[in-house]
This record gives structure tokens, C-alpha cells and sequence, in this order.
């Protein structure tokens, strides 16, 4: 007797419709996502294609690199809409932010409201060279500030690639994770699509997000998934509902 397996799956063929997106860079010109509103506007078209309709973008803040502010943020946020309305578009959009876990966010913390995915849910992220100094504090703070942390795109900080412990510390600490879709498609590299596959394994992940800068992630996109876990990845999708 034969058996065969089931075929890959497209990563587009796993999205559900009226799917909303809590990680992207779509607010022109603020950070190293979209270079213009005529480009954000191509990126949404292209996501609301693959059944994707509502959007939490999340603009960088990172001191001395993009220096958002909550001003510019909802000023950027409020131009898009303006925008979109215009175009009688169906597709809803609202700001939050990803938040670089340095000095200057423990002042952000002590100082002012940050901008949440909803509610008190907060997308923060590391550098991709080293954990920052004082990590498990900072993770303490915002939460006795009354924040969730969404930690964005674990499975690509290379310092913990060989190291699951710490996975299992930041979990332990209350940090929920968020899996960029492309890193299951490969395009982050082989490394980063096993680490996926191993916290996809073990139920460690909470959402998903695109995090999509520019067209070369939508074609990314398109393409086959390589990994295993498709029942994992849909509950995520699922999840993500609670932005809603």
C-alpha cells in the first residue's frame, strides 16, 4: 500500500479571511518600511488580496535610529486614514509600535502611555546582536506598569539560537511570542526557520505577524511553507483575532 503526504501548503493559503495583521511597517516614511504613502498603499493592496484586512502597524521607536514618538506616530496614522477613507477602502488600520528593549524605553515606561497592539499588549524587540542589558528587569517594569509584552520575532536573534533555555526564561517571565510568517517560508535563512519550527513544536509561540517593510516580504509571502507544523500556524492566525 501507498501512502502519500499531504502537499505543502502555500503560507497565503493558510491565511484566513478578514485576517488581522498585528506586525508591519506601513506608515510611509517613519521608519525602514514604506518609503511613501503610494507605496503603502501598493503594500495594503497586495495584503488585502491574501484575505488581510485589518492592520496594527508597528512603526519602530529606537532612539538615535527611527525617533518616533507617539505624535508622529498617530500623525502618520491619521494621514493614512485620511487616505484610505478617500479610497473608499475597506481596510482598517490602526498604529501601535515596536519597541526597542534599551535605556530609553525604561524611560518611555516611567514616563507616558505606551502605544499597545490593544489593550495592554506591548510588541517589544532586541537587538539582533545581543539581549539588552537588564532584560528580565525591563520585562518586569512594563509589566508592573500594567503592560503584556509580545516579544516580536524571537526565532531570529541569532545569540539564543543555541540556546532553547533562554526561550523557556523569557516564557517563564510573562513574555508572549510573536513568529514572522516568512521565517516558516525560508526567507530569514535555514537557521532561523528550524528555531521557528522547534518553538512552533513546543507551542511556545502566541500570534503571527507579517512584519512586512517592502515588496520583497509579499513575495516571500507566496511561497511554500517549509515546515511541518500547519495545525500550529493556523491556531496562531486564529489568535490573532484578539486585535481585533
Amino acid at each position: 500500500m501507498l501512502f502519500f503526504s499531504k502537499p505543502t501548503p502555500y503560507l497565503i493559503d493558510l491565511i484566513p479571511d478578514n485576517h488581522i495583521d498585528m506586525h508591519s511597517h506601513l506608515l510611509p516614511g517613519i521608519d525602514d518600511g514604506s518609503s511613501s504613502l503610494i507605496h503603502t498603499l501598493s503594500l495594503i493592496e497586495s495584503m488585502y488580496a491574501f484575505g488581510i484586512t485589518s492592520f496594527v502597524t508597528t512603526p519602530h521607536v529606537m532612539k538615535s535610529v527611527w525617533d518616533n514618538s507617539t505624535a508622529t506616530i498617530k500623525s502618520a496614522e491619521q494621514q493614512l486614514n485620511l487616505e484610505l477613507q478617500k479610497n473608499t477602502s475597506a481596510v482598517t488600520v490602526h498604529a501601535a509600535a515596536e519597541y526597542l528593549m534599551d535605556d530609553y524605553f525604561i524611560k518611555l515606561i516611567q514616563t507616558e502611555p505606551l502605544l499597545t497592539l490593544k489593550e495592554n499588549y506591548v510588541l517589544v524587540e532586541m537587538s539582533y546582536m545581543n539581549p539588552p542589558l537588564g532584560l528580565y528587569s525591563i520585562l518586569h517594569d512594563l509589566q508592573e506598569a500594567g503592560y503584556v509584552p509580545v516579544l516580536a520575532h524571537p526565532e531570529r536573534y541569532l545569540f539564543y539560537q543555541n540556546n532553547f533555555q533562554e526561550f523557556e526564561k523569557l516564557k517563564k517571565a510573562g513574555c508572549l511570542f510573536q513568529l514572522n510568517c516568512n521565517a516558516v517560508t525560508g526567507y530569514y535563512g535555514r537557521k532561523v526557520a528550524e528555531v521557528a519550527q522547534q518553538l512552533l513544536q513546543k507551542g511556545m509561540y502566541d500570534f503571527i505577524g507579517s512584519d512586512v517593510h517592502h515588496e520583497r516580504h509579499i513575495e516571500a509571502m507566496k511561497k511554500k511553507i517549509i515546515c511541518k507544523y500547519v495545525p500550529e500556524l493556523e491556531k496562531l492566525f486564529s489568535n490573532n483575532q484578539i486585535f481585533r
